[in-house]
């Protein structure tokens, strides 16, 4: 009896993705499962021709000669239709539908697993100053660098070592579970695929140490509380030759005892005497790149802000930089003479003379406060 078409038992077209055809076969695979359909030979042979199509159309070369070719281009001992249930019949084809939702492809590994690095992360403590204007300093951060002693192999000098003969070098193991063949690390080399018979005595078989390594790192103008600079490759190393990770610098900035800062913003209090903020006069602002005179109008109000534009910080992505807010605190005298206290009652009965106009908010205060009782 003449074999179908692999993408007519998918139900898929021939330009169709390995995605498509992955689901494709899920579907059916699923339909034809021998636990829903007990007992049932066409259900059977149906599942098989269908893991045949799969394998077939999944694997790009036997893909490409099908194509080509028909049958006649894929040969039959490569193929998985005449397989049972057991190993490498049903239990394998489900490991590759749970390989493809949990992460592992489904496919049978060639040797150890290779995994990259762990990310690291580095807490720098930096000023405002610092943040504002950017700078270049080094951080000292633990690393791993290849033992000096077995050079890596983490094997005693004048050893080597030796293939693991749990899983034969590949570093991963397959258990089979009723139906289920699930792949995992193997438990007696850890996914290297080798065992170390007489560990290094520098490093006790890691094949590494651990030392401080010196990084200079470039601190950019404006950066913020939070954000992070990655130094790409200092990480931790990888397993079996994997990339190594990457580390973070993490910024926190310390409190400054005049700014607080509000994105590119900077926010100040601002006290001045009693007599200043009646008459008004020229007085020194502080700002992150020195001191400005600014001048305080007659009058001003104690909470009163003024707006200095330009003088905050230009962040990383900003094009320019941003304003200095300065909130004004009056203060109130202390510790007066007799002399000042006298001057001050004579002017505080001058004011009352003169009515309101010296004192408008406690006029309109009081016309709230003797609505709010009518």
């Amino acid at each position: 009896m003449a074999k179908r078409d692999f993408y007519e038992i998918l139900g898929v077209a021939k330009n169709s993705s390995e995605d498509e055809i992955k689901k494709a076969y899920r579907k059916l695979a699923m339909k034809y499962h021998p636990d829903r359909n007990p007992d049932n030979k066409e259900a059977e042979e149906k599942f098989k021709e269908v893991k045949e199509a799969y394998e077939m159309l999944t694997n790009p070369e036997k893909r490409e000669a099908y194509d080509r070719y028909g049958h006649a281009g894929v040969d039959p001992n490569m193929g998985g239709g005449g397989g049972g249930f057991g190993a490498g019949g049903f239990g394998d084809a489900f490991g590759d539908i749970f390989g493809d939702i949990f992460g592992g492809g489904g496919r049978r590994s060639s040797g150890p697993q290779v995994y990259r690095g762990a990310d690291l992360r580095y807490n720098l403590e930096i000023t405002l100053e610092q943040a504002a204007h950017g700078f270049d300093t080094t951080i000292r951060v633990p690393s791993w660098d290849k033992c000096d002693t077995c050079h890596g192999s983490g094997a005693k000098p004048g050893t080597s070592p030796t293939t693991c003969g749990t899983c034969g070098g590949h570093g991963q193991v397959r258990m089979q579970q009723g139906f289920f063949s699930i792949q995992q690390t193997c438990p007696k080399c850890h996914g290297t695929g080798k065992i170390i018979p007489e560990p290094c005595p520098s490093c006790a078989g890691a094949g590494r140490i651990k030392r401080n390594k010196t990084l200079e790192v470039k601190i950019p103008v404006g950066i913020d509380n939070g954000m992070r600079i990655r130094s790409t490759g200092n990480g931790e190393p990888g397993t079996n030759g994997g990339p190594p990770g990457d580390l973070y610098v993490e910024i926190h900035i310390k409190a400054h005892p005049v700014f607080q800062r509000e994105g590119d913003d900077l926010h100040c209090e601002m006290p001045i005497s009693f007599a200043k903020a009646a008459l008004g006069g020229e007085i020194e602002v502080p700002t992150l790149d020195g001191k400005v005179a600014f001048t305080v109008p007659e009058g001003t109000q104690s909470g009163k802000t003024f707006r200095l534009k330009g003088k905050g910080i230009k962040g990383v992505r900003s094009g320019y930089p941003g304003d200095l807010f300065c909130h004004v605190a009056v203060e109130t005298p202390v510790k007066l003479t007799e002399k000042q206290k006298e001057l001050l009652r004579e002017f505080d009965r001058s004011t009352v003379e003169g009515g309101s106009k010296h004192s408008p908010q406690t006029k309109t205060w009081k016309d709230k406060v003797k609505d709010f009782f009518e």
